[in-house]
């Protein structure tokens, strides 16, 4: 009797350029049943090395070029002002502006203002719009002004990725037909399992953030394999099958990021 065939599935947040070794990471990956992975970037230098390796592995490696919140505090202005320019003469490769964001953890904000980042998160929402492309958001603490200020700008298509905030932005992030992302997280953390309950599954996506450390009493550094971690617990926590959610997050990554 045949093994069955693996879902196919597609990590939409995955950080490459920070894994140890990509190549065994994506081996693993493609073993796993992923079948495209979105690589997102957080600056300049980050942003360079996801070309690279989307260059290295197209077909199944897809860049989004961005710049972190947690960045801001290390740049001049005008550095600031080269990643953007960075961004734009790069977009027509990238499949999404991401990531980007804000994020109002006391030690970001030290280093980064509040009205920094709203700044910059600003024109990076604009680039979006201008080039038709999705905008990857991080949101820790922020989720009610990301959601205002990715809603005036009129970005279409917008992804809120490890959401765990309020309920009513959630009812926000819904109505205005927004996506947000499960992470291996959805196997504990209880706001981000609430989010994936509501959700929509039209409406839902599966990532890693990998290399982001996770777990409570055993830890492990993801990789995109680990998505498969993502499904399983979405899947229980709204009573579904890993195939119908794994379908249908693979067909919602698609639509969105045209791939």
């Amino acid at each position: 009797m045949e093994s069955p065939k693996p879902l196919k599935l597609i990590d939409t947040h995955a950080h490459l350029d920070e894994l140890d070794d990509v190549n065994l990471a994506l081996d693993k990956a493609k073993e796993a049943g992923i079948i495209a992975i979105i690589a997102v970037g957080s600056n300049c230098q980050s942003n360079q090395k996801i070309i690279e390796i989307c260059q290295k592995y197209p077909t199944f490696t897809y860049p989004a070029l961005g710049l972190h919140p947690w960045e801001l505090g290390k740049l001049k202005s005008s550095q600031i002002d080269d990643n953007l320019k960075f961004i734009e003469k790069n977009v027509t490769n990238a499949v999404a502006i991401g990531e980007i964001g804000l994020d109002y953890d006391k030690r970001v904000i030290k280093v980064a203002s509040k009205e920094l980042q709203k700044d910059v998160f600003s024109r990076l929402l604009r680039l979006a719009k201008k080039h038709q492309r999705p905008a990857i958001i991080h949101s820790r603490y922020a989720w009610k002004d990301a959601f205002e200020l990715a809603s005036e700008t009129g970005v279409e298509k917008v992804v809120f990725h490890w959401f765990t905030g309020f309920s009513s932005v959630l009812k926000d992030i819904i109505n205005a037909a927004y996506f947000i992302s499960a992470t291996p997280a959805a196997e504990y953390h209880e706001e981000h399992r609430r989010a994936i309950k509501e959700i929509p599954l039209d409406r839902l996506l599966l990532e890693t953030d990998c290399p982001v450390v996770y777990g409570r009493e055993i830890k492990y550094r993801s990789q995109p394999a680990d998505v498969l971690r993502s499904l399983k617990a979405a899947a229980e926590l709204k009573r579904l099958s890993p195939a119908i959610i794994g379908n249908q997050t693979t067909k919602n990554a698609i639509d969105l990021f045209a791939l």
